[in-house]
């Protein structure tokens, strides 16, 4: 007689060690790469709902300050109907007004603090902590290596958490807004991936439009819930040239239904029927992606992490475009490798202006250092901070041209 069950968990789990995406990548030649492509991104891209409407941005500069060497800038501009973020950048400070450096977009992950310490702010112990735990500064660092840097919340995250100031919003009691914004979007026939994604491209027309920002050399990075994001931006925005996803490669069956692993905004309904998450991240290709794996991750495990990374790179080797895979493959936890950040974005967004230079900083500003399995020419400095032991977890104006607007608004 067949094994009876009552529990939904191991329905799922049985379900998911059964199931097969319709659309995985199972070609081996070039040719065979662009017909899985232009076959699958578009039952991809309809996953993602209703997309959002563009508005007007109507910036406006809150303030301008200096801090280790880098000029900073807080901006608040509209993102969407009825719907605003404030807008972060960091350029290295010195650069002539007309020079102009390869900007990249830094998501943050799904810590409480959203954009803050991915883009320096140490002000506090607890963000020093996230910092420290997670090397969370890499908005902070990437321009301190000679990029411009900018950042936005996604929604339920940093200024935009309602629980915070200046909303205070209780409704949500002890859930996450991520699953609660989705259940809110979803209902009325969109995602909070398809919202978060063009509300990042607001923020790069805008970042497009400052002084010392190269609108043809645009990258996009981050961690863990970041990582999605960063996937996210890069397959719906083509003017992003490269991309790094840090920590946020894993199987679907293994980080998403068994270890619960995920939330609301990063998922949309019926993705993981059409593919996985390699799937996904192979989409990319040809374009340059940099992988950051941590071997202590215990977000998303080494195994399924590795045999994710394995996968992708099946398919950028059928693309013909093995060579634009890179790995950063490191000894530490869930947390920015750090060690082929600048050499990656220095080679395919082209500026020999932006190398590694050890940034002097304060202590409270530098992150713990990483060990890479094999010796890189590029690096950051070991902490000089404590690191806690007991962090949570991550889970994992318009454009002057309209050229730029028009490349963002074609989905590849």
């Amino acid at each position: 007689m067949p094994e009876r069950n009552l529990s939904p968990m191991r329905m799922f789990e049985r379900l998911a060690a059964e199931h097969r995406p319709q659309l995985a990548f199972r070609g081996r030649t070039p040719r065979e790469f662009a017909a899985w492509k232009r076959r699958a991104w578009p039952a991809i891209r309809a996953t993602l709902g209703d997309w959002p409407p563009r508005v007007p941005l109507r910036p406006e500069r809150i303030a301008q300050w200096e801090h280790d060497g880098l000029i900073k800038e807080r901006w608040m501009i509209d993102v969407g109907r009825h719907i605003s973020a404030i807008f972060l950048i960091n350029r290295p400070k010195g650069l002539a007004p007309a020079e102009r450096r390869p900007a990249i977009l830094c998501w943050h992950g799904h810590g409480p603090f959203g954009k803050e310490p991915v883009m320096g702010n140490d002000s506090s112990p607890p963000l020093r902590a996230e910092i420290a735990n997670y090397q969370y500064n890499y908005g902070h660092r990437m321009a301190q290596a000679g990029f411009v840097t900018f950042a936005i919340d996604w929604m339920g995250k940093g200024d935009r958490d309602d629980s915070r100031k200046p909303h205070y919003r209780s409704q949500a009691g002890n859930r996450d807004w991520c699953d609660l914004l989705y259940l809110h979007a979803t209902m009325l026939g969109t995602t909070p991936l398809a919202l978060n994604v063009v509300h990042g491209m607001a923020a790069t027309d805008f970042a497009c439009t400052l002084p010392n920002v190269d609108p043809d050399r645009l990258g996009v990075m981050g961690l863990s819930g970041g990582g999605t994001m960063t996937l996210w931006s890069a397959l719906c925005d083509t003017r992003f040239r490269a991309a790094e996803i840090i920590c946020y490669s894993d199987l679907w069956a293994a980080f998403g239904i068994r270890d619960v692993n995920y939330c609301g905004m990063q998922v949309a309904p019926g993705l993981y029927k059409r593919v996985d998450l390699p799937d996904l991240q192979g989409l990319l290709a040809p374009r340059p992606l940099l992988i950051d794996i941590g071997i202590y991750d215990t977000c998303f495990r080494i195994d399924t992490a590795m045999a994710c990374f394995r996968k992708l790179e099946r398919i950028y080797r059928a693309a013909g475009a093995r060579d634009r895979l890179w790995l950063d493959l490191f000894a530490g936890e869930h947390g920015w490798g750090a060690n082929r950040s600048v050499e990656f974005f220095t080679r395919y967004l082209g500026d020999s202006s932006c190398s590694y230079r050890p940034p002097q900083t304060s202590p409270s500003a530098c992150a713990r250092g990483s060990k890479r399995i094999r010796g890189m020419r590029f690096g950051f400095p070991s902490p000089t901070d404590t690191r806690s032991e007991a962090a949570a977890r991550h889970r994992g104006s318009q454009r002057k041209t309209s050229r730029s607007r028009d490349t963002a608004s074609r989905l590849p």
